[in-house]
């Protein structure tokens, strides 16, 4: 059974809610590439999970969608390493830190005016801009 998923301090996901899939990663490795199953696959049925609330489950599913299936499972994958042990580290590492990222929703973005002097100073560039832009045409030669 896979060990428990810790969040934080306060908030773990039990191990018996993850599936752990090991496969063969790819890539150069000689000889022990082609009989150990290094790459691994981290799955968590989001629909199951009780332990956080409903809504970083939702900010999850809007932050990650290439990691949801349809069955509504978050799946991480890890294969950077030649060790099955280090790359199902990296992917409780990867896993937890979705959900850290989440715990919080976003801040509001609170809509702000420009000031009266950085309109000034945007018009004046504009101007100046144009005026540069208007010595660059065509000189004509009017004396003859």
């Amino acid at each position: 059974m896979p060990a428990d998923l810790p969040i934080t301090e306060r908030i773990s996901i039990p191990g018996w809610r993850l599936v752990v899939e090991t496969a063969r990663g790819g890539g150069p490795g000689g000889q022990h590439v082609n009989t150990a199953d290094t790459a691994v696959r981290l799955r968590l049925h989001l629909g199951s999970v009780t332990e956080v609330h409903p809504g970083v489950l939702a900010r999850i599913r809007r932050a990650f969608p290439s990691y949801v299936t349809n069955d509504d499972e978050l799946v991480v994958s890890s294969r950077g390493s030649r060790s099955q042990s280090s790359n199902l580290d990296a992917a409780y590492a990867r896993m937890a830190g979705m959900f850290r990222d989440n715990l919080q929703p976003p801040k509001r973005r609170k809509p702000t005016k420009p000031t009266r002097a950085s309109k000034r100073r945007r018009l004046d560039g504009k101007a100046k801009h144009g005026a540069k832009k208007a010595l660059r045409g065509r000189v004509r030669d009017d004396q003859g």
